[in-house]
């Protein structure tokens, strides 16, 4: 019996109407980001509950300590995730955050994505994190927070890559966000990379910027600077102006590949909705990996 086309499927995906966000969020690239912010937040909580940070001596003969952590499932917009909730021996913490009994994370995502791009000042993160809790905490309880999480941030930001990933994608989502008091699109920039082992990596976040070839410039010499030696085969993105240069000019033997998703959306935009599915359907047979070379998922630029 024949494997199913993953060609197929996208551009089932691509008819359907889904949104990049929504694919995303499908795959769970954010859950990670989610739990460590989740986590993390908790952490300052507790810190602000007990009045000093884990192991510290100023925590001696207090009548309270931290005593283990309990788990707990929660469901965000990418489905369930575990995460741990610290306690103390006295059992008085009650997070607010994710408050006991609590089982949904509404509007994380792109709070999430924001607090993790590049850039994030202390005042930013302190301004979502008080978004997701609400104006009626202390701002000492916000601040302990802001402590904790700007810390897994920062490295989180700045932490050490792989020598070589094989196939890395380029692209941008766009998310609603509030931004000076006001809702609105944002261009997230997102560097997701394949590893050796075949998993997905997502290498970093950015974020205010305006797209271009010197931006993404930038964004290839900060990768390099941590690490990336090599995009070993494939580098998959759009068809930006400028951009196969930039990437050539850091990573001159990698090979540069459009994205079958902007390809065929782009070529749908000048379809009738009635002819959609016979025009995806031609373009599925041009697209497939038995009729090219190039991955089910990429199509080398023409030159």
């Amino acid at each position: 019996m024949a494997k199913p086309d993953p060609t197929d499927k996208l551009l089932d995906e691509l008819l359907e109407g889904k949104s990049p966000e929504e694919i995303l969020g499908e795959k769970g690239l954010l859950d990670d980001l989610t739990k460590r912010l989740v986590e993390r937040a908790l952490e300052g909580e507790m810190t602000h509950h007990l009045g000093y940070p884990p192991r510290s001596p100023a925590g001696q003969h207090t009548g309270n300590s931290r005593n283990g952590k309990t788990h707990k499932t929660v469901k965000g917009k990418s489905g369930e995730m575990d995460i741990t909730v610290p306690r103390d021996r006295n059992a008085e913490f009650e997070p607010q955050l994710v408050k006991k009994h609590q089982r949904r994370l509404p509007g994380f995502d792109d709070k999430v994505i924001a607090l993790y791009a590049h850039g994030m000042t202390t005042r930013m993160i302190a301004g979502h994190l008080k978004e997701l809790y609400g104006v009626d905490v202390s701002p000492s309880l916000i601040s302990a927070v802001t402590d904790t999480v700007i810390e897994d941030v920062k490295a989180w930001q700045s932490r050490p890559l792989d020598g070589v990933y094989p196939i890395v994608y380029l692209d941008a989502i766009h998310l609603k966000m509030r931004t000076e008091g006001r809702v609105q699109n944002q261009a997230v920039y997102l560097a997701l990379g394949i590893n050796l082992d075949g998993h997905k990596e997502l290498l970093g976040l950015w974020i205010g910027e305006s797209e271009g070839s010197k931006f993404w410039l930038g964004v290839l010499t900060e990768l390099q600077n941590r690490g990336i030696e090599a995009f070993g085969l494939i580098a998959c993105v759009d068809g930006l102006k400028g951009f196969p240069e930039a990437i050539e000019t850091m990573y001159p033997k990698t090979q540069v590949q459009l994205c079958i998703v902007h390809m065929v959306r782009h070529s749908l935009r000048f379809v009738s909705w009635k002819e959609r599915k016979a025009v995806a359907a031609d373009l599925r047979t041009a697209t497939s990996p038995r009729t090219t070379r190039a991955p089910a998922r990429c199509r080398p630029l023409s030159r």
